[in-house]
């Protein structure tokens, strides 16, 4: 299972991440309602920094067009978009800025799940989360035993290291934030421990 970290704000954050082999890294650039916001000169400053195998992820609530021009100039790999869109959005957004697409899918009830067939061929990951935006809330990741596996398929929604057991033969990428904060600001040792206790899952698998 990989791993997405996101929220993360400061150069020590995202160069824990790296060193400790998170497979991406998450960047909260147009949703100020988030503690874990940054503005666009930082995020410059934090996609600057070299990150190996790691890929950056611009996640973004309803972008503007604009807002796509304006962040596709940073050393991104994916954009991950939540809001209402449909497939001719994504195609129309892979295409002009040749970024891969973490289409997000928002999950209150369990025919929520299946809102994914509208961007199974367009969506380079899907990711399944609950309707919380900046809140961590959790949901029944048990309902993701309907979708179908030949899609990339990411959770999030209240992660921490005690549910990676449940969800790991449910997702091929977990996507963490709140559990590695204390105080809403990302915890250092927290990533460490997460990144080193799924490393330690995935070798037992």
């Amino acid at each position: 299972m990989k791993v997405k970290i996101c929220g993360l704000s400061t150069a020590d954050q995202v160069q824990a991440c790296i060193d400790c082999s998170a497979d991406f890294c998450g960047f909260i650039l147009n949703y100020k309602k988030s503690h874990r916001f940054i503005q666009f000169e930082k995020a410059k400053e934090l996609t600057n920094i070299k990150k190996k195998n790691t890929k950056y992820v611009a996640v973004l609530v309803e972008p503007k067009y604009e807002e796509l021009e304006n962040f596709s100039k940073l050393n991104i790999d994916y954009f991950q978009i939540y809001g209402n869109f449909n497939s001719e959005f994504v195609y129309k957004i892979k295409s002009k800025f040749g970024k891969k697409i973490i289409v997000a899918i928002q999950v209150k009830k369990e025919k929520d799940i299946l809102n994914y067939k509208e961007f199974e061929n367009c969506a380079d990951i899907i990711l399944w989360d609950s309707s919380g935006l900046e809140k961590s809330l959790s949901w029944n990741y048990d309902w993701m035993k309907s979708v179908s596996n030949n899609i990339t398929k990411m959770i999030a929604g209240n992660i921490n290291i005690d549910k990676l057991e449940k969800i790991f033969n449910l997702a091929d990428i977990v996507d963490v934030s709140g559990a590695l904060e204390t105080n809403k600001v990302k915890d250092i040792s927290k990533i460490k421990n997460f990144l080193n206790n799924l490393k330690n899952l995935n070798n037992e698998h």
